[in-house]
């Protein structure tokens, strides 16, 4: 198969599939990026699960630096060398379709687990399940009570034996309203993890979410990484 330009295989010590930035050059495991897309209107779109057909263009950038290099006109020079083409129709808001394409996985991935029994809504539950270590991450809605998330933090670390560590849920990018949305469940504060797999496919989307709008790397990580065999 003919290797494309911006699509460079890994090395054979690693399976995993690596991707170049087309901004930095850097080549990086292909879910560190977000692939670009173009329609067959030569317009540029976000396509964040990397399954529309054709040739992608990936990027490690976070907006503001994404945003930087539109304005300079570098984006579309990348774009035009990745895809070969300079007819290219790059939309002013494509930041923000970005931004609003992560979000939108990672509250649709949230709402699988949700529908597949992999995930704990409720306080009680949560705290329950965290104090017999049981949890593998914890989430807490952005407009969470300080106390409520609190309790449930302690429950967790006495849970897996990490009392006095700071260990904490992570805080989401979105409010209650916007998790209920999505999990099809009402008042949604506070998220519990129950499965590892689960956990390390939740991590993957809201890694590059959070690294998009620059609030960085998720907090906590998934809790059966950090157990000792």
């Amino acid at each position: 198969m003919r290797k494309l330009p911006n699509e460079t295989p890994s090395n054979s010590l690693d399976r995993t599939p690596h991707r170049k930035c087309i901004l930095t050059g850097e080549s990086l495991p292909q879910d560190a990026l977000v692939r670009l897309a173009l329609g067959p209107d030569g317009q540029i779109a976000p396509d964040v699960r990397a399954k529309a057909p054709g040739r992608g263009a990936w990027f490690s950038v976070d907006r503001s630096a994404f945003e930087t290099a539109q304005s300079k006109g570098v984006l579309k020079g990348a774009l035009s060398r990745a895809f070969k083409t300079g007819k290219l129709d790059i939309p002013d808001d494509l930041a923000q379709q970005v931004e609003n394409a992560l979000e939108r996985a990672t509250l649709n991935r949230l709402g699988l687990e949700a529908r597949g029994g992999m995930l704990l809504t409720g306080s009680e539950k949560i705290e329950t399940a965290a104090r017999q270590g049981d949890l593998d991450m914890l989430f807490h809605a952005s407009d969470a009570g300080r106390d409520g998330s609190a309790k449930l933090d302690q429950a967790w670390r006495i849970g897996s034996d990490r009392e006095g560590q700071d260990v904490r849920g992570q805080i989401l990018p979105v409010d209650r309203q916007a998790l209920s949305v999505a999990l099809g469940r009402q008042n949604v504060v506070h998220i519990g993890i129950t499965d590892h797999r689960a956990a390390e496919r939740i991590s993957h989307m809201l890694d590059r979410w959070r690294h998009f709008i620059g609030t960085g790397k998720v907090d906590g990580g998934c809790e059966a990484e950090k157990k000792v065999a």
